[in-house]
């Protein structure tokens, strides 16, 4: 009996769970920053800003949501397991992550067509409607060149 008590109290901390809605987008937005073949330095700086900003989290706290993002992505095979429970979220936090991506995306100037691919996927899985994508795209890329033209 002794012997099963200290097996279950030695139990490592359990990983966070896929469906704690910051992971999820954390794992998306890591694997949007990677899918045009490199993540870039903006492109972090994006992710840990989106992240810090919207989830209220500390560095710290996001340097370790963000390592577990890269390893949920790494072993993943399709978007289902991120986001089958932000579609439970209210529409306004859906649309936030839709947000997140774009400005992801247009961290560092460019737009490329797996990204825009991509955050259009992520919009229909959570339900997030095309007009809604394309306006929020439309606002982060015009934010984004405002942004370029004053550096």
């Amino acid at each position: 009996m002794f012997e099963a008590l200290t097996r279950l109290f030695s139990k490592p901390e359990a990983p966070p769970d896929l469906h704690d809605p910051k992971l999820a987008v954390a794992a998306l937005l890591v694997h949007l920053a990677a899918v045009d073949g490199a993540m870039q330095d903006e492109e972090r700086r994006a992710i840990r800003g989106a992240l810090m900003d919207h989830y209220d989290l500390d560095e710290p706290a996001v340097d370790r949501l963000v390592r577990e993002a890269q390893k949920r992505d790494a072993e993943a095979v399709d978007f289902y397991k991120f986001t089958s429970g932000l579609t439970q979220l209210e529409m306004d936090d859906r649309i936030e992550i839709i947000r997140m991506m774009w400005t992801v995306v247009f961290a560092d100037r460019q737009n490329h067509e797996l990204e825009d691919n991509m955050v259009w996927r992520i919009a229909e899985l959570i339900g997030v409607s095309s007009r809604d994508r394309t306006i929020l795209r439309n606002q982060i890329r015009g934010k984004a060149a405002e942004e370029s033209e004053e550096t």
